[in-house]
């Protein structure tokens, strides 16, 4: 029977990639809770402006990773707000939007 990775060893995985690129390991239950203080009025699910896709949809697309997450908070973009965040807030808030999956 093939052996089913676990959710630690996932972790496991997700902090060695993290840690070659330099990057903080977050964590998803604060960056939920940024998420919901900051990011819910454009990208939670009950938007209904459509102002931007919700965390969901953009956990969905192949092409985000914890690397183009990382790059994207932390390059200014005229169609969102300039936050400024720390290393762990980043950190935080891609671990929840990639917990989404």
């Amino acid at each position: 029977m093939p052996v089913r990775p676990s959710a630690w060893s996932a972790l496991l995985l997700l902090a060695n990639i993290a840690l070659a690129f330099g990057q903080l390991v977050g964590d998803p239950a604060a960056g939920k809770r940024l998420a919901e203080a900051t990011c819910q009025e454009c990208h939670g699910a009950q938007n209904t402006s459509h102002k931007a896709p919700a965390f969901s949809a953009i956990a969905a697309m192949p092409s985000t990773t914890a690397q183009s997450l990382d790059v994207f908070l932390s390059t200014s973009h005229p169609t969102m707000p300039n936050l400024i965040l720390s290393d762990t807030d980043r950190g935080d808030l891609i671990a929840y939007i990639l917990s989404l999956r």
